[in-house]
């Protein structure tokens, strides 16, 4: 409900965040079928037809979060080397990946992508806010026509590393995985 002015009641509000701040937890600590009007309920502190009501389907709670963590996203501030910039942005993202489980979330978002066009945009919102600060690293950095390819082999890797492989993605192996990507890409003239 809105008061005259517009503005969304308070209460209303505080029970949205709630929610979505619940949904968030279990997306990242249990994964996505663990998302369920109950279990957000009880996690929240609401009863399911509060939920309901706000958010009709499942799919409503998992949009949401999906968009809350994409909002608060926060990547390290480029320092404008190259290496260092992709080093830290890497270890950012392998530390998300593992401490933050962002694997839970994305592992959801990619199995459900196929089945729906709104999984589907949840998905390319959460690859472009995850690799965003990567690409104008790279942008700034790189011809235009590596900047694609260079993002693709620098997170692929990592995300293989740390998610399928389950190891550490050390200052070593990143630094060396930066070598081996820029050794085939041509430094930006402009």
């Amino acid at each position: 409900m809105t008061s005259r002015t517009g503005s969304l009641d308070p209460r209303i509000a505080r029970t949205r965040r709630d929610v979505v701040d619940a949904t968030s937890a279990l997306l990242l600590e249990e994964g996505w079928d663990a998302v369920t009007h109950a279990a957000v309920a009880r996690r929240a502190g609401y009863s399911k037809a509060t939920v309901y009501a706000h958010w009709p389907a499942r799919l409503d709670l998992i949009s949401a979060s999906i968009e809350q963590i994409c909002d608060a996203a926060d990547h390290p501030a480029p320092t404008g080397d190259l290496r260092t910039d992709l080093r830290v942005a890497l270890e950012d993202f392998a530390h998300d990946l593992t401490h933050r489980r962002l694997d839970r979330l994305l592992a959801g978002v990619v199995e459900h992508a196929p089945d729906s066009e709104v999984v589907a945009g949840l998905r390319t919102r959460l690859y472009e806010t995850g690799t965003s600060a990567m690409r104008a690293v790279l942008a700034s950095h790189l011809s235009q026509r590596d900047v694609e390819p260079a993002l693709a082999l620098l997170t692929g890797a990592v995300f293989t590393l740390v998610t399928f492989e389950g190891k550490a993605a050390s200052a070593a192996v990143v630094d060396d995985l930066i070598d081996r990507v820029l050794a085939s890409t041509t430094p930006r003239t402009d």
